[in-house]
Protein backbone atom coordinates (compact mmCIF):
# COMPACT_ATOMS: atom_id res chain seq x y z
CA UNK A 1 0.00 0.00 0.00
CA UNK A 2 3.01 2.48 0.87
CA UNK A 3 4.00 2.00 -3.16
CA UNK A 4 0.58 2.96 -4.22
CA UNK A 5 0.13 5.64 -1.80
CA UNK A 6 3.84 6.82 -2.55
CA UNK A 7 2.46 6.76 -6.46
CA UNK A 8 -0.56 8.85 -6.12
CA UNK A 9 1.79 11.44 -4.12
CA UNK A 10 4.27 11.51 -7.29
CA UNK A 11 2.36 12.76 -9.97
CA UNK A 12 -1.91 13.35 -8.52
CA UNK A 13 -3.61 15.79 -11.01
CA UNK A 14 -1.26 17.83 -12.26
CA UNK A 15 0.32 15.56 -14.22
CA UNK A 16 -2.83 15.43 -16.52
CA UNK A 17 -1.86 18.92 -17.59
CA UNK A 18 2.29 18.36 -18.52
CA UNK A 19 0.96 17.53 -21.91
CA UNK A 20 3.48 20.32 -23.52
CA UNK A 21 6.30 18.48 -21.28
CA UNK A 22 6.02 15.63 -23.13
CA UNK A 23 6.87 14.54 -26.36
CA UNK A 24 3.90 12.72 -27.78
CA UNK A 25 5.82 11.08 -30.86
CA UNK A 26 8.16 8.79 -28.63
CA UNK A 27 6.58 5.26 -28.47
CA UNK A 28 7.46 3.08 -25.44
CA UNK A 29 8.94 0.27 -26.96
CA UNK A 30 7.67 -2.35 -24.04
CA UNK A 31 4.58 -1.43 -24.32
CA UNK A 32 4.03 -2.31 -28.15
CA UNK A 33 6.33 -5.33 -27.23
CA UNK A 34 3.82 -6.54 -24.07
CA UNK A 35 0.74 -6.32 -26.14
CA UNK A 36 2.47 -7.99 -29.02
CA UNK A 37 3.51 -10.77 -26.45
CA UNK A 38 -0.23 -11.18 -24.81
CA UNK A 39 -1.61 -11.07 -28.30
CA UNK A 40 0.48 -13.71 -29.49
CA UNK A 41 0.07 -15.99 -26.59
CA UNK A 42 -3.80 -15.33 -26.86
CA UNK A 43 -3.81 -17.03 -30.17
CA UNK A 44 -2.19 -20.10 -28.62
CA UNK A 45 -5.42 -20.31 -26.60
CA UNK A 46 -7.67 -19.85 -29.48
CA UNK A 47 -5.57 -22.85 -31.56
CA UNK A 48 -6.29 -24.93 -28.33
CA UNK A 49 -9.96 -24.27 -28.52
CA UNK A 50 -10.63 -25.37 -32.02
CA UNK A 51 -7.81 -28.09 -33.03
CA UNK A 52 -6.85 -29.44 -29.41
CA UNK A 53 -9.29 -32.81 -28.85
CA UNK A 54 -9.24 -32.09 -25.15
CA UNK A 55 -10.78 -29.06 -25.39
CA UNK A 56 -13.96 -31.10 -26.38
CA UNK A 57 -13.55 -33.35 -24.09
CA UNK A 58 -12.68 -31.21 -20.60
CA UNK A 59 -11.79 -28.02 -19.49
CA UNK A 60 -7.90 -27.62 -19.45
CA UNK A 61 -8.23 -26.67 -15.94
CA UNK A 62 -9.98 -29.57 -14.41
CA UNK A 63 -7.61 -31.16 -12.27
CA UNK A 64 -8.63 -34.45 -12.12
CA UNK A 65 -9.14 -34.74 -16.03
CA UNK A 66 -6.06 -32.59 -17.40
CA UNK A 67 -2.56 -32.52 -17.32
CA UNK A 68 0.51 -30.87 -16.59
CA UNK A 69 1.32 -29.68 -20.39
CA UNK A 70 -2.50 -28.79 -21.07
CA UNK A 71 -2.89 -26.77 -17.73
CA UNK A 72 -0.30 -24.47 -18.46
CA UNK A 73 -0.73 -23.89 -22.12
CA UNK A 74 -4.44 -22.64 -20.86
CA UNK A 75 -2.48 -20.76 -17.68
CA UNK A 76 0.00 -18.72 -19.57
CA UNK A 77 -2.99 -17.77 -21.86
CA UNK A 78 -4.76 -16.15 -18.55
CA UNK A 79 -2.20 -12.92 -18.74
CA UNK A 80 -3.96 -11.72 -22.06
CA UNK A 81 -6.83 -10.41 -21.07
CA UNK A 82 -5.70 -8.53 -17.84
CA UNK A 83 -2.58 -7.29 -19.60
CA UNK A 84 -4.27 -5.64 -22.72
CA UNK A 85 -7.07 -4.18 -20.61
CA UNK A 86 -4.88 -2.41 -18.47
CA UNK A 87 -2.50 -1.35 -21.52
CA UNK A 88 -5.22 0.01 -22.85
CA UNK A 89 -5.86 2.30 -20.11
CA UNK A 90 -2.33 3.51 -20.18
CA UNK A 91 -2.68 4.32 -23.97
CA UNK A 92 -5.76 6.20 -23.24
CA UNK A 93 -3.78 8.52 -20.93
CA UNK A 94 -0.81 8.67 -23.84
CA UNK A 95 -3.93 10.24 -26.04
CA UNK A 96 -4.27 12.59 -23.30
CA UNK A 97 -1.42 14.25 -24.09
CA UNK A 98 -2.15 15.27 -27.79
CA UNK A 99 -5.97 15.71 -27.05
CA UNK A 100 -7.93 18.08 -25.15
CA UNK A 101 -9.67 16.15 -22.28
CA UNK A 102 -12.85 16.43 -23.91
CA UNK A 103 -11.59 15.49 -27.21
CA UNK A 104 -10.61 12.16 -25.80
CA UNK A 105 -13.57 11.36 -24.03
CA UNK A 106 -15.47 11.69 -27.00
CA UNK A 107 -12.89 9.13 -28.83
CA UNK A 108 -13.43 7.36 -25.74
CA UNK A 109 -17.10 7.06 -25.38
CA UNK A 110 -16.78 6.72 -29.56
CA UNK A 111 -14.53 3.85 -29.96
CA UNK A 112 -15.89 2.22 -27.12
CA UNK A 113 -19.72 1.86 -28.58
CA UNK A 114 -17.27 0.61 -32.13
CA UNK A 115 -16.03 -1.59 -30.51
CA UNK A 116 -19.27 -3.28 -29.16
CA UNK A 117 -20.87 -2.98 -32.59
CA UNK A 118 -17.96 -5.09 -33.78
CA UNK A 119 -18.31 -7.42 -30.53
CA UNK A 120 -21.76 -7.89 -31.59
CA UNK A 121 -20.97 -8.64 -35.34
CA UNK A 122 -18.12 -9.09 -36.86
CA UNK A 123 -16.38 -11.13 -34.27
CA UNK A 124 -19.36 -13.00 -32.60
CA UNK A 125 -19.13 -14.16 -36.58
CA UNK A 126 -15.82 -15.05 -36.23
CA UNK A 127 -16.04 -17.34 -33.41
CA UNK A 128 -19.60 -18.71 -35.01
CA UNK A 129 -19.54 -18.89 -38.60
CA UNK A 130 -22.88 -18.75 -37.85
CA UNK A 131 -24.83 -16.18 -40.30
CA UNK A 132 -28.27 -16.92 -37.53
CA UNK A 133 -26.03 -15.44 -34.63
CA UNK A 134 -27.75 -18.00 -32.63
CA UNK A 135 -25.11 -17.41 -30.04
CA UNK A 136 -23.52 -14.16 -29.14
CA UNK A 137 -21.29 -14.04 -26.45
CA UNK A 138 -19.91 -11.06 -24.56
CA UNK A 139 -16.43 -10.93 -24.41
CA UNK A 140 -13.28 -9.29 -24.64
CA UNK A 141 -13.99 -7.19 -27.52
CA UNK A 142 -17.60 -6.02 -25.19
CA UNK A 143 -15.14 -5.70 -22.47
CA UNK A 144 -13.24 -3.15 -23.65
CA UNK A 145 -15.94 -1.15 -25.41
CA UNK A 146 -17.74 -0.74 -22.20
CA UNK A 147 -14.08 -0.11 -20.37
CA UNK A 148 -13.52 3.10 -22.84
CA UNK A 149 -16.98 3.97 -22.35
CA UNK A 150 -16.75 4.25 -18.37
CA UNK A 151 -13.32 5.79 -18.98
CA UNK A 152 -14.87 8.45 -20.83
CA UNK A 153 -16.48 9.34 -17.94
CA UNK A 154 -13.90 9.24 -15.62
CA UNK A 155 -10.67 11.02 -16.96
CA UNK A 156 -12.69 13.88 -15.67
CA UNK A 157 -12.16 13.24 -12.16
CA UNK A 158 -8.49 13.93 -10.19
CA UNK A 159 -6.40 10.84 -10.95
CA UNK A 160 -6.51 10.14 -7.10
CA UNK A 161 -10.08 9.32 -7.48
CA UNK A 162 -9.83 7.35 -10.55
CA UNK A 163 -7.20 5.27 -8.72
CA UNK A 164 -9.67 4.90 -5.67
CA UNK A 165 -12.15 3.65 -7.96
CA UNK A 166 -10.01 1.14 -9.42
CA UNK A 167 -8.65 -0.14 -6.24
CA UNK A 168 -12.17 -0.46 -4.31
CA UNK A 169 -13.45 -2.45 -7.43
CA UNK A 170 -10.43 -4.90 -8.27
CA UNK A 171 -9.99 -5.62 -4.32
CA UNK A 172 -13.21 -5.21 -3.11
CA UNK A 173 -15.78 -7.28 -5.65
CA UNK A 174 -15.10 -10.76 -4.78
CA UNK A 175 -17.44 -9.30 -1.53
CA UNK A 176 -20.20 -9.80 -4.04
CA UNK A 177 -19.23 -13.45 -4.85
CA UNK A 178 -22.10 -14.63 -2.94
CA UNK A 179 -24.79 -12.94 -4.87
CA UNK A 180 -26.37 -15.44 -7.27
CA UNK A 181 -28.93 -14.16 -9.85
CA UNK A 182 -29.13 -16.01 -12.34
CA UNK A 183 -31.94 -14.64 -14.49
CA UNK A 184 -31.17 -10.98 -14.06
CA UNK A 185 -29.69 -9.62 -16.90
CA UNK A 186 -28.68 -6.46 -15.23
CA UNK A 187 -26.44 -8.10 -12.90
CA UNK A 188 -25.11 -10.74 -15.29
CA UNK A 189 -23.48 -8.03 -16.85
CA UNK A 190 -21.98 -6.40 -14.19
CA UNK A 191 -20.82 -9.63 -12.42
CA UNK A 192 -22.02 -12.89 -12.96
CA UNK A 193 -21.80 -15.38 -15.71
CA UNK A 194 -24.46 -16.53 -17.01
CA UNK A 195 -26.49 -17.35 -20.21
CA UNK A 196 -29.64 -15.28 -21.29
CA UNK A 197 -32.31 -16.35 -24.29
CA UNK A 198 -33.36 -13.56 -26.13
CA UNK A 199 -35.81 -15.78 -27.47
CA UNK A 200 -36.88 -19.67 -27.91
CA UNK A 201 -33.07 -20.42 -30.54
CA UNK A 202 -31.18 -16.87 -29.92
CA UNK A 203 -29.07 -16.48 -26.51
CA UNK A 204 -26.33 -14.15 -25.24
CA UNK A 205 -23.56 -15.11 -22.61
CA UNK A 206 -21.67 -13.24 -20.15
CA UNK A 207 -18.38 -14.20 -19.74
CA UNK A 208 -16.80 -10.88 -19.64
CA UNK A 209 -18.59 -9.20 -16.76
CA UNK A 210 -17.82 -5.59 -16.06
CA UNK A 211 -17.02 -5.45 -12.86
CA UNK A 212 -13.83 -5.80 -12.32
CA UNK A 213 -12.58 -5.47 -15.77
CA UNK A 214 -13.24 -1.29 -15.98
CA UNK A 215 -11.30 -0.67 -12.87
CA UNK A 216 -8.06 -2.65 -14.64
CA UNK A 217 -8.46 -0.23 -17.71
CA UNK A 218 -8.86 2.74 -15.13
CA UNK A 219 -5.52 1.19 -13.31
CA UNK A 220 -3.86 1.21 -16.50
CA UNK A 221 -5.37 4.75 -16.76
CA UNK A 222 -3.80 5.76 -13.65
CA UNK A 223 0.03 4.90 -14.49
CA UNK A 224 -0.12 6.55 -17.44
CA UNK A 225 1.74 9.40 -15.76
CA UNK A 226 5.06 7.08 -15.14
CA UNK A 227 5.41 7.24 -18.68
CA UNK A 228 5.67 11.52 -19.33
CA UNK A 229 8.62 12.27 -21.01
CA UNK A 230 10.18 14.10 -17.88
CA UNK A 231 9.78 10.71 -15.53
CA UNK A 232 12.81 9.04 -14.81
CA UNK A 233 13.44 5.50 -16.63
CA UNK A 234 14.95 4.00 -13.49
CA UNK A 235 12.14 5.64 -10.92
CA UNK A 236 10.06 4.07 -12.84
CA UNK A 237 11.45 0.67 -13.01
CA UNK A 238 11.67 0.71 -9.53
CA UNK A 239 8.11 1.43 -9.85
CA UNK A 240 6.80 -1.09 -11.58
CA UNK A 241 9.46 -3.84 -10.13
CA UNK A 242 8.23 -2.85 -6.30
CA UNK A 243 4.08 -3.08 -7.68
CA UNK A 244 4.93 -6.27 -9.48
CA UNK A 245 6.68 -7.93 -6.40
CA UNK A 246 4.32 -6.51 -4.31
CA UNK A 247 1.30 -8.02 -6.41
CA UNK A 248 2.73 -11.68 -6.06
CA UNK A 249 3.39 -11.03 -2.46
CA UNK A 250 0.37 -10.34 -2.21
CA UNK A 251 -1.07 -13.13 -4.19
CA UNK A 252 0.77 -15.40 -2.14
CA UNK A 253 -0.06 -14.41 1.05
CA UNK A 254 -4.05 -14.46 0.01
CA UNK A 255 -3.78 -17.59 -0.93
CA UNK A 256 -1.70 -19.18 1.78
CA UNK A 257 -4.57 -18.35 3.93
CA UNK A 258 -7.26 -19.53 1.44
CA UNK A 259 -10.21 -17.14 2.71
CA UNK A 260 -10.61 -14.22 0.42
CA UNK A 261 -9.33 -13.35 -3.27
CA UNK A 262 -11.09 -16.30 -5.07
CA UNK A 263 -14.55 -18.05 -5.15
CA UNK A 264 -12.90 -21.28 -5.51
CA UNK A 265 -10.34 -22.43 -2.80
CA UNK A 266 -7.97 -24.59 -3.69
CA UNK A 267 -7.01 -28.05 -2.68
CA UNK A 268 -4.17 -29.29 -0.54
CA UNK A 269 -2.87 -32.26 -2.56
CA UNK A 270 0.42 -32.45 -0.70
CA UNK A 271 3.51 -31.61 -2.00
CA UNK A 272 2.71 -31.92 -5.58
CA UNK A 273 2.73 -30.31 -8.90
CA UNK A 274 -0.84 -30.79 -8.58
CA UNK A 275 -1.18 -28.81 -5.66
CA UNK A 276 0.57 -25.69 -7.08
CA UNK A 277 -1.67 -26.22 -10.09
CA UNK A 278 -4.86 -25.75 -8.16
CA UNK A 279 -3.48 -22.86 -6.14
CA UNK A 280 -2.84 -21.30 -9.40
CA UNK A 281 -6.43 -22.34 -11.01
CA UNK A 282 -7.50 -18.92 -9.95
CA UNK A 283 -11.08 -17.72 -11.59
CA UNK A 284 -11.40 -15.93 -14.35
CA UNK A 285 -15.37 -15.68 -14.67
CA UNK A 286 -15.07 -12.39 -13.51
CA UNK A 287 -11.65 -12.14 -12.80
CA UNK A 288 -11.05 -12.21 -8.84
CA UNK A 289 -8.55 -10.56 -6.93
CA UNK A 290 -5.83 -13.35 -7.01
CA UNK A 291 -6.42 -13.75 -10.97
CA UNK A 292 -5.52 -10.40 -11.11
CA UNK A 293 -2.56 -10.34 -8.74
CA UNK A 294 -0.97 -12.88 -10.74
CA UNK A 295 -1.26 -12.24 -13.95
CA UNK A 296 -0.85 -7.97 -14.07
CA UNK A 297 1.92 -8.32 -11.17
CA UNK A 298 4.12 -10.44 -13.93
CA UNK A 299 2.72 -7.72 -16.21
CA UNK A 300 4.09 -5.11 -14.19
CA UNK A 301 7.81 -6.73 -13.78
CA UNK A 302 7.75 -7.04 -17.59
CA UNK A 303 7.12 -3.55 -18.10
CA UNK A 304 9.49 -2.52 -15.67
CA UNK A 305 12.20 -5.00 -16.95
CA UNK A 306 11.69 -4.64 -21.30
CA UNK A 307 12.51 -1.13 -22.08
CA UNK A 308 16.05 -1.22 -22.93
CA UNK A 309 15.08 -4.83 -25.28
CA UNK A 310 16.10 -4.72 -28.71
CA UNK A 311 16.43 -7.03 -31.24
CA UNK A 312 14.84 -9.01 -34.22
CA UNK A 313 12.00 -10.55 -31.51
CA UNK A 314 11.05 -7.63 -30.14
CA UNK A 315 10.72 -6.04 -33.63
CA UNK A 316 8.72 -8.78 -34.40
CA UNK A 317 5.88 -9.21 -31.40
CA UNK A 318 6.07 -5.43 -31.51
CA UNK A 319 4.21 -5.21 -34.65
CA UNK A 320 1.21 -7.15 -33.03
CA UNK A 321 1.59 -4.83 -30.53
CA UNK A 322 1.09 -1.87 -32.59
CA UNK A 323 -1.91 -3.26 -34.40
CA UNK A 324 -3.64 -5.47 -31.70
CA UNK A 325 -6.97 -4.77 -32.95
CA UNK A 326 -6.40 -5.86 -36.53
CA UNK A 327 -4.57 -8.95 -35.80
CA UNK A 328 -6.95 -9.79 -33.10
CA UNK A 329 -10.21 -9.75 -36.28
CA UNK A 330 -7.68 -11.73 -38.45
CA UNK A 331 -6.49 -14.50 -36.07
CA UNK A 332 -10.20 -15.45 -35.35
CA UNK A 333 -10.73 -15.90 -39.01
CA UNK A 334 -8.19 -17.61 -39.69
CA UNK A 335 -8.19 -20.10 -36.94
CA UNK A 336 -11.97 -20.63 -37.70
CA UNK A 337 -11.40 -21.11 -41.67
CA UNK A 338 -8.22 -23.92 -40.97
CA UNK A 339 -10.33 -25.44 -38.38
CA UNK A 340 -13.17 -25.71 -41.00
CA UNK A 341 -10.78 -26.88 -43.81
CA UNK A 342 -9.33 -29.73 -40.93
CA UNK A 343 -12.77 -30.81 -39.58
CA UNK A 344 -13.77 -31.55 -43.63
CA UNK A 345 -10.12 -33.54 -44.36
CA UNK A 346 -10.94 -35.82 -41.06
CA UNK A 347 -14.41 -36.53 -42.02
CA UNK A 348 -16.19 -34.07 -39.63
CA UNK A 349 -17.02 -32.30 -42.55
CA UNK A 350 -16.86 -28.23 -42.56
CA UNK A 351 -20.21 -27.84 -41.82
CA UNK A 352 -19.79 -28.84 -38.35
CA UNK A 353 -17.75 -25.59 -37.69
CA UNK A 354 -20.54 -24.06 -38.33
CA UNK A 355 -21.47 -23.59 -34.69
CA UNK A 356 -24.59 -23.09 -32.74
CA UNK A 357 -22.96 -22.88 -29.27
CA UNK A 358 -19.25 -22.35 -28.46
CA UNK A 359 -16.58 -24.56 -30.23
CA UNK A 360 -16.11 -26.56 -27.36
CA UNK A 361 -19.07 -27.32 -26.10
CA UNK A 362 -20.22 -28.96 -29.57
CA UNK A 363 -20.92 -32.33 -28.69
CA UNK A 364 -20.96 -33.73 -32.61
CA UNK A 365 -17.28 -32.51 -32.27
CA UNK A 366 -16.14 -34.81 -29.50
CA UNK A 367 -13.52 -36.77 -31.54
CA UNK A 368 -12.27 -34.07 -33.66
CA UNK A 369 -9.15 -32.43 -32.77
CA UNK A 370 -5.49 -32.97 -32.87
CA UNK A 371 -2.55 -33.65 -30.22
CA UNK A 372 -0.63 -30.43 -28.20
CA UNK A 373 2.13 -30.76 -30.87
CA UNK A 374 0.09 -30.28 -33.54
CA UNK A 375 -1.70 -27.70 -31.77
CA UNK A 376 1.32 -25.78 -31.03
CA UNK A 377 2.41 -26.45 -35.09
CA UNK A 378 -0.92 -24.61 -35.97
CA UNK A 379 -0.48 -21.55 -33.55
CA UNK A 380 3.00 -21.05 -35.09
CA UNK A 381 1.38 -21.04 -38.53
CA UNK A 382 -1.12 -19.14 -37.45
CA UNK A 383 1.80 -16.30 -36.60
CA UNK A 384 3.64 -16.84 -39.42
CA UNK A 385 0.61 -15.97 -41.86
CA UNK A 386 -0.44 -13.00 -39.76
CA UNK A 387 2.93 -11.57 -39.56
CA UNK A 388 3.25 -10.24 -43.30
CA UNK A 389 -0.19 -8.97 -43.49
CA UNK A 390 -0.06 -7.10 -39.97
CA UNK A 391 3.71 -5.23 -41.01
CA UNK A 392 2.05 -4.12 -43.92
CA UNK A 393 -0.89 -2.61 -42.10
CA UNK A 394 1.82 -1.44 -39.61
CA UNK A 395 3.47 0.42 -41.90
CA UNK A 396 0.74 1.94 -43.45
CA UNK A 397 -0.48 3.47 -40.19
CA UNK A 398 2.93 4.83 -39.63
CA UNK A 399 2.90 6.89 -42.74
CA UNK A 400 -0.46 7.60 -42.60
CA UNK A 401 -1.22 9.09 -39.34
CA UNK A 402 -3.55 11.71 -40.21
CA UNK A 403 -6.45 9.45 -41.58
CA UNK A 404 -8.77 9.67 -38.54
CA UNK A 405 -10.31 6.26 -39.48
CA UNK A 406 -7.45 3.93 -38.79
CA UNK A 407 -7.26 5.07 -35.14
CA UNK A 408 -10.22 2.54 -35.01
CA UNK A 409 -8.10 -0.25 -36.12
Amino acid sequence: MKLITNFIALENSKSLNSDNQVNAKIRIESIDLLKGLVMVIMALDHVRDYFHFSAFMFDPTDLEQTTIPIYFTRFITHFCAPAFSFLAGLSAFMISKRKSRSELSRFLLKRGLWLIFIELTIVSFAWHFDPSFTRTGLLVIWSLGVSMIVLAGLIHLPIKFILLFSLVLIFGHNLLDGIDIKDNIFWSILHQRNTHFIDETHYFGTAFALIPWVAVMSLGYCFGPLYNSTFNADRRKRILNGIGLGSIGLFIILSAFNFYGDPVKWTNYGLTIKTMMSILNVTKYPPSLLYLLITLGPSMLFLANTEKLKGKVVNFLSVFGRVPFFYYILHLYLIHLLAMFAAELSGFGWQSMILLKFVSRVEALKGFGFNLMVVYAIWILVILMLYPICRKFDQYKQTNKEKWWLSYL
